[in-house]
């Protein structure tokens, strides 16, 4: 009985401790990265920009400072609530 119990406590331990040599992460170490390298991508669209002499137009300053105006007060006063239909 007791020969029977320790052959199963050898076999338990020697097959947990196999179990710590397999490596789990082959496929995750072959990707490590990937996904901060393709975030990166993504941000660089023209890496030659700065080099640009005749950079694209945009929005004038009346209108870009109106725009902001405009934003800032969304804030101070917000929207009444749209009234019901068919309610009063």
């Amino acid at each position: 009985m007791r020969t029977r119990f320790t052959s199963w406590l050898v076999l338990a331990l020697t097959g947990g401790a196999l179990h710590g040599c397999v490596s789990s992460t082959p496929h995750w170490d072959a990707r490590f990265g990937a996904a901060n390298r393709a975030n990166l991508a993504a941000q660089v669209i023209d890496p030659a920009a700065a080099a640009n002499a005749n950079p694209t137009l945009g929005v004038d300053g009346r209108a870009a400072r109106a725009a902001y105006e405009r934003y800032q007060q969304s804030y101070a006063r917000p929207e009444q609530p749209a009234a019901l239909l068919g309610g009063r």
